[in-house]
């Protein structure tokens, strides 16, 4: 432990070595993160920059966080969820690698802003965000701040849609680049990451069988696509709510039910809602889910499940029936189960994505930051685009550490896609 430790607010200090035994063990699962920390710590690419980060405080983040520190920048970091914070990583990322962390696992909603604002007063040079509360935060509550702000990025689909209202709106004063947009973070750490997260969350809340039951998944986004994938594997019998034509057809095409949620609520046995939407599953909806109906939530915010509808018609006081799984009953006896609060279920019942889904989304995290601190002159305020050979890099470093070798152009190829006379 460093005897001089920076500016933190942690459960337990005392969880530091546990933490590093965390942090390392995903590290063996991020090879593509491993050779950018080696990078960044020749070419010190980020040298004298302070990074406010609001983000899941788990291994695979803090493993995000040392490259960025072996860049040579000063990261002060908040959860971007009362519930995921790991507090043995949370206590290694003070005292094993130098991060000041304001996050305790089971925060309420007064310290986890309090946090927020906290990790702003280092004056930040970028915003690293997970749903935009920090941007919303500097730019409504400390807009001095910003006048040392370059720029920022953001890792998730809620987050971006805020940042493109704020920017049509003309209130985004920084170029934000919009992480969560590029093909390795859809595909795989949406898609794939979200999907197998998901269903562990579920699984560990509820030890229920999936197999032969139905599952209702709302959104066909690239996370319910994975979830619904996931689920069909594991023998559900799967049905697709969609507000989008296209993504209704996509589900349709791909042989999943595709139903309203007013048609689907009576036959669920487990919702998850995936949109990026508020009140996804209503009182209308609740007031005809089956005895024993669990509600899951995997977009970002606890706002998809209408709860405060949940709360009311509940007649019974919520109770804890396993842990991370909460009971309520209403007046003609029936029982639903809410899981994680609302909250991330991936996050708040398990541990997220796995380290390897992790690896592509911060070695393309920690890329653009490094672009942003020698770009960021050129780039205006707004929502921009993560460069394409950013993405492809990624996938070079992940490709090698799969051992998957792949065939290059040739020159007459490369001139027949070049030329339109050809």
């Amino acid at each position: 432990m460093s005897l001089s430790l920076p500016r933190h607010d942690v459960a337990d200090l005392g969880l530091h070595q546990a933490g590093a035994r965390r942090v390392e063990w995903a590290a063996r699962s991020m090879p593509a993160l491993r050779r950018i920390f080696e990078r960044f710590e020749r070419e010190r690419p980020l040298e004298g920059l302070r990074i406010a980060a609001c983000m899941h405080v788990t291994a695979e983040t803090a493993n995000l966080l040392r490259a960025l520190r072996a860049g040579g920048a000063e990261v002060a970091l908040a959860a971007s969820n009362p519930l995921s914070t790991q507090d043995d990583t949370a206590a290694a990322l003070v005292a094993e690698y130098g991060v000041m962390v304001h996050a305790r696992s089971g925060m309420d909603p007064a310290t986890y802003a309090r946090n927020l604002a906290t990790v702003l007063e280092c004056r930040p040079h970028l915003l690293l965000d997970d749903g935009c509360d920090l941007v919303n935060l500097a730019h409504l509550e400390r807009p001095e701040l910003l006048a040392e702000t370059v720029g920022g990025c953001e890792q998730t689909t809620t987050g971006v849609i805020r940042l493109r209202q704020m920017s049509a709106e003309g209130m985004l004063r920084v170029p934000m680049v919009a992480v969560n947009d590029t093909a390795t973070k859809r595909m795989f750490d949406n898609r794939y990451g979200t999907g197998q997260s998901t269903i562990d969350g579920i699984m560990r809340a509820t030890n229920a069988l999936l197999a032969g039951r139905t599952v209702v998944v709302a959104g066909f986004g690239y996370c319910g696509r994975g979830l619904a994938e996931r689920a069909r594997g594991m023998g559900a019998r799967v049905v697709v709510t969609e507000v989008d034509p296209v993504k209704a057809l996509d589900a349709a095409m791909q042989g999943y039910t595709v139903l309203p949620m007013a048609e689907a609520a009576p036959v669920g046995d487990v919702f998850v809602t995936v949109t990026g939407n508020r009140d996804v599953i209503r009182a209308e909806h609740l007031a005809v889910l089956k005895d024993g109906a669990v509600l899951a939530n995997s977009g970002h915010f606890d706002v998809e499940i209408d709860l405060p509808a949940l709360e009311s018609l509940a007649v019974d006081v919520r109770r804890e029936v396993r842990p991370q799984a909460d009971e309520y009953v209403l007046e003609d006896g029936r029982r639903l189960v809410l899981l994680a609060e609302g909250r991330l279920v991936n996050l708040g019942a398990a541990e997220g994505h796995p380290a390897a889904v992790m690896d592509m989304s911060f070695a393309v995290q920690a890329l653009t930051v490094a672009w942003l601190a020698g770009n960021h002159a050129d780039l205006a305020p707004g929502v921009v685009e993560v460069p394409a050979e950013i993405d492809t890099e990624v996938a070079r470093l992940e490709l090698r550490a799969l051992g998957v070798r792949i065939d290059d152009l040739t020159p007459a190829q490369e001139d027949y896609l070049s030329s339109w006379r050809a």
